[in-house]
């Protein structure tokens, strides 16, 4: 393979996109490019589709070369979470429960990107049934941390970041439901976009909690994310052009968002802070109090996420608890034990709370925190002390999972590296299908945070 099309293959989605439409590269090229480098990769991919992804790649090239092309990714090779169905291969969901269980046709997120001309590579590995922020899985594999292969990736969707951290593919699409786009992009230095619950179809996913599943991608840049967000919704696609932080006012949470934060954490958001604020922004920093009450109500009065997911696959786990990890039946079977009263009370209080926090922040283009409070912790110390993965994974998704419970949409940005060369990333919350708006200034933040 030549070194031309290597080159072109670490390029962003948008780059490679552009590459194909200019005659530069051939889909078929680029396809067979990421299919040979991923082979032998089965810690980051389930399964790979080389016939599909080729006969996907030829027709891409033959409108390329007609001038009729589908959309400007048109030919551009992508994973898949094994979340989402892909027709004739199985639908695991990370879990030994689902194994060999094969699905007729294309997810509607699948149908889409197929209908826009993109390149389906294979399926990538995850967190079993997608219920734990870190992507460690001992069950079928835990896909390792692309800057360090001691460390996990971040999950639910960790092969998802590491096929596109690693360049074994041009971008990937997970689910987010309580962090699982934002927690692995963060840990990959990637760009990940957690969209509004109900703004791209769940039909063909498998679910985990359906009142919070939610979708998007896992790419190298804002203006990738732009363009899979109008692919995957059917709407315009957003305008980046001559984005700027000047006067724009950011809401810099501190409080509970900042607390047991790793101190190379916190020292990358004020660094991050600072390039922003030179870059024109203003930014007041003050807790928010509905983000403080949104952690407690689902500490204290019930685990949304663990009551629908136990309803879901309950049943399943029961009749083969020896199949899933410890960890994750645990947080499953947790869901056994609120009441009906307590969930419905719980999901007023979100809704009261989600209506305040719009009110509070009104004022503010965007609330900015650090993506994570943790960096990705050692595989082998997850494996050796369960009580320290449930630590971790829990720290891991306390400032993600805040946008799902309010509704939010939020994006998060790469914004810089640790002491220790890991990288670090700055989350930017947005009001429900506010996505166009967030990813315009996530343009901008993107360019002040270049400048590190």
């Amino acid at each position: 393979m030549s070194s031309r099309i290597s080159a072109i293959a670490t390029k962003s989605a948008a780059e490679i996109g552009r590459a194909i439409g200019a005659g530069a590269v051939r889909a078929e090229s680029l396809t067979e490019h990421y299919l040979m480098i991923a082979e032998g990769r089965e810690e980051v991919y389930v399964l790979l589709c080389p016939e599909r992804a080729l006969a996907e790649a030829r027709a891409a090239d033959r409108r390329a070369a007609l001038g009729d092309r589908r959309s400007r990714l048109d030919g551009v090779p992508i994973s898949w979470k094994d979340l989402f169905d892909l027709a004739g291969e199985p639908s695991e969901a990370g879990s030994a429960l689902l194994k060999g269980q094969i699905v007729a046709r294309d997810g509607e997120a699948v149908r889409r990107l197929a209908r826009a001309g993109l390149v389906a590579l294979g399926k990538t590995h995850m967190s079993e049934l997608a219920f734990s922020g870190l992507g460690y899985n001992p069950i079928t594999a835990t896909a390792p941390c692309a800057f360090d292969e001691t460390l996990v990736a971040g999950g639910s969707s960790s092969g998802a970041a590491a096929s596109v951290a690693m360049g074994l593919a041009a971008a990937a699409i997970g689910s987010d439901t309580g962090g699982s786009v934002r927690i692995p992009s963060a840990w990959s230095g990637l760009v990940g976009l957690k969209t509004t619950h109900g703004a791209i179809p769940l039909t063909g996913t498998v679910p985990l909690s359906p009142s919070l599943d939610t979708i998007g991608p896992l790419c190298r840049t804002i203006e990738d994310a732009a363009v899979f967000y109008a692919l995957l919704t059917g709407k315009r696609e957003p305008d980046l052009t001559g984005a700027s932080l000047i006067g724009l006012h950011f809401w810099a949470a501190q409080g509970a968002v900042l607390e047991a934060c790793d101190p190379e954490i916190l020292d990358g958001f004020e660094a991050a802070l600072a390039r922003l604020e030179g870059a024109g922004a203003v930014i007041t920093r003050a807790p928010i109090p509905e983000f403080e009450t949104a952690l407690q109500v689902t500490a204290q009065q019930g685990g949304i996420v663990n009551t629908e997911g136990y309803a879901i696959w309950g049943d399943q786990l029961e009749a083969r608890p020896e199949l899933v990890y410890p960890m994750v039946l645990e947080r499953f079977r947790s869901g056994r034990s609120f009441r009906a009263d307590q969930i419905d009370g719980a999901r007023l209080m979100l809704q009261g709370l989600a209506r305040a926090y719009q009110r509070r922040t009104a004022g503010f283009d965007a609330v900015l925190m650090p993506t994570t409070a943790n960096l990705p912790p050692k595989i082998a110390d997850l494996a050796a002390d369960p009580d320290y993965a449930m630590r971790q994974n829990m720290l891991a998704l306390r400032n993600t999972r805040l946008a799902n419970l309010l509704g939010l949409c939020a994006l998060a940005l790469p914004s810089g590296r640790s002491a220790s060369g890991l990288p670090l990333s700055v989350s930017l919350y947005g009001g429900p299908f506010e996505e166009a708006r967030l990813l315009r200034l996530g343009a901008a933040c993107e360019r002040a945070l270049a400048l590190a």
